[in-house]
């Protein structure tokens, strides 16, 4: 993984923070170069190295009204893939991901008798701790803080053996993070959760790309439409960033919410694969 785009990320984070808090005033090249202490040449060229267009079409897809039309146009094909078992559409995000929950010994007693291989990459959107068991990945977390991130990890699975090791799992699942997806690789996922949660974590995984979908909607889809708030639970217990998109479920009002590795960081997110998403439908 290239790690030039991490470090663009941590160079024009503060300046999504500042466009996602200020989209209603529109801000400018030069305010938001200003804002974030850099020339408005220097900036450009930065932001649009990283995120593949200028400042200000970035800031386009990451307003609220951008994110309404989103959820009012990308409904059918949500459903389309959905009801597919897709995980994205065309040959942009062609990737199969299957879960196999824990056992509910593996799940009980900590990851006792898992051997977990663990390694860090880096990602558009910063470093990423990846683990995975003999059957999946298990985990993966943004880390800002390599030793943290691992005490982290080991809270979940207190009991299980650990080997900082790259293994072809956790390789297959970082090329989620290309941007050339015209080779998937079939990502494997082998996760500690409830029942319900599991539930929660499938259907994530069939919004595609580029789309967005309401705590609601996910409700519905798991055919209990009462428990938005459960759903909202269990997706803030996601074991796996970006794997399972969390980050494209939003506020009905189309106001992006909180996110588990940070407000900004999903705000880039959803920003980034708008990009990519309408990138390739310009070039197709």
């Amino acid at each position: 993984m290239n790690t030039k785009d991490s470090y663009k990320y941590s160079q024009v984070a503060s300046a999504i923070e500042y466009i996602n808090k200020n989209y209603v005033q529109q801000p400018d090249l030069d305010k938001i170069a200003k804002e974030i202490h850099m020339s408005p040449f220097h900036f450009q060229r930065t932001f649009t190295e990283w995120a593949g267009v200028s400042p200000k079409k970035f800031l386009q897809f990451i307003t609220v009204e951008h994110a309404k039309n989103i959820l009012d146009k990308k409904a059918s094909i949500f459903d389309a893939a959905f009801e597919a078992g897709l995980s994205g559409t065309g040959r942009l995000h062609d990737l199969f991901i299957t879960i196999e929950g824990m056992t509910p010994g593996e799940y009980k007693n900590g990851g006792k008798e898992l051997t977990i291989n663990y390694s860090y990459t880096e990602s558009p959107f910063g470093a990423v701790i990846t683990a995975s068991t003999s059957k999946g990945i298990c985990h993966m977390a943004f880390a800002e803080d390599k030793k943290r991130s691992f005490e982290e990890l080991k809270e979940k699975f207190p009991h299980a053996k650990f080997v900082k090791n790259t293994d072809v799992l956790q390789t297959n699942a970082v090329s989620i993070f290309r941007q050339d997806w015209t080779q998937p690789n079939k990502i494997k996922l082998h996760l500690k959760g409830t029942d319900f949660q599991l539930k929660v974590w499938n259907t994530l995984l069939k919004v595609p790309m580029g789309s967005l979908t309401t705590y609601s909607d996910i409700a519905e889809k798991i055919k209990n439409p009462n428990a938005s708030r459960a759903v909202g639970s269990a997706i803030g217990e996601n074991p796996v960033a970006f794997l399972i998109p969390c980050h494209r479920v939003i506020r009905s009002t189309g106001v992006i919410g909180q996110y588990h590795w940070g407000n900004t960081r999903k705000t880039a997110m959803i920003g980034w694969e708008a990009v990519k998403t309408q990138t390739n439908v310009d070039t197709d």
